[in-house]
């Protein structure tokens, strides 16, 4: 239920943050305005920055600058922790290797997600089984990300309780057999300047990221703080820009979560154009449900309210399988 938005709002989450933790918390005047501007984002432009979300802006900074530093080595050195089937997908890819809607996308990664021990999610989790890949030169790297990821985990799990308020629901609707055990996915991504793009392998497509919508719950976006190419398209199919506020994540829900909606709250399509001589680095780590829960919209007065049931049941994982085994160009 997107709108023809022409910005993406600024929320200030201090105060959800705050109450997060108190049973209570949906009595208190300063959650409940940061519920209604959280709503109001979900159904207007399915995009919005947090800011007061009490990780450092240091952090934020020294997770992009590791990044950066792997990205500038030689290829051969990237190439030690390539991602492959055998790796459960896990590890570096190189600049078109990934593709969206059939093209490649002009960025280099490594991909990350929650591990999987073999069995444990019995067949559904096969093909994401292992470990994740982390640069060999830097011994420090792994403990930084996975501090990170911990970090970004529980600031989701926290935003999530005010997005439940905001559908009519208890703040516990994203937890237990939903999101209890929340799967994660994490993408470490590079996007050339436009100086080098053109001479890439003979690739012309100057689409840093094509056009998609995210497949989970909620999205958390670390971006370089004076380059904008992130893209966000609206009703009318314009494209609007979501340039960097310093300090803030830029959040954007997912296809889980349109579902648990009822279609209140959009998946909205977005893609990264990468038009500056700058190289540019993100950093995104994904929120999703328990990875093998089959969704289906929350039974709450708002969502009722919105007619019948819009969407079948899915199971995340189903779904992330299928993204994960058509985004990739097999040598």
């Amino acid at each position: 239920m997107t709108t023809d938005f022409s910005s993406i709002p600024i929320i200030d989450i201090s105060p959800l943050l705050a109450k997060a933790d108190d049973p209570k918390m949906a009595e208190d005047a300063g959650v409940l305005e940061v519920v209604r501007q959280l709503d109001k984002a979900c159904t207007e432009a399915g995009f919005f920055y947090v800011k007061g979300h009490g990780i450092p802006d240091t952090l934020l900074k020294e997770v992009r600058g590791v990044t950066r530093k792997f990205f500038e080595l030689p290829y051969e050195e990237k190439a030690k922790i390539k991602m492959t089937p055998a790796t459960g997908f896990r590890g570096y890819e190189r600049i078109g290797e990934n593709i969206t809607q059939g093209v490649p996308d002009m960025h280099e990664a490594i991909d990350c997600y929650r591990e999987v021990t073999k069995g444990m999610y019995g067949d559904l989790g096969k093909v994401l089984e292992g470990c994740n890949q982390w640069p060999k030169n830097s011994p420090t790297f792994k403990i930084l990300m996975e501090e990170y990821i911990s970090l970004c985990t529980d600031l989701a799990r926290k935003i999530l309780r005010g997005i439940a308020l905001a559908l009519g629901g208890s703040p516990y609707e994203f937890e237990g057999q939903r999101a209890g055990d929340p799967f994660w996915v994490m993408r470490l991504i590079g996007y050339p300047g436009v100086s080098t793009v053109n001479g890439t392998n003979g690739l012309k497509n100057d689409i840093g990221c094509g056009a998609h919508t995210d497949y989970g719950l909620l999205t958390l976006l670390n971006q370089d703080g004076d380059i904008n190419a992130l893209q966000v398209r609206n009703l009318s199919g314009e494209w609007i820009s979501a340039p960097p506020v310093p300090g803030s994540f830029v959040c954007n829900i997912g296809d889980m979560l349109k579902i648990y909606s009822n279609g209140l709250y959009e998946s909205t399509l977005h893609r990264v154009i990468n038009n500056s001589t700058k190289y540019r680095v993100s950093v995104v780590y994904f929120y999703e449900t328990n990875f093998d829960t089959a969704v289906e919209p929350l039974d709450t007065p708002k969502t009722r309210a919105n007619g019948d049931k819009k969407f079948e049941r899915a199971v995340y994982g189903e779904h992330l399988i299928r993204k994960v085994l058509t985004n990739f160009v097999e040598e």
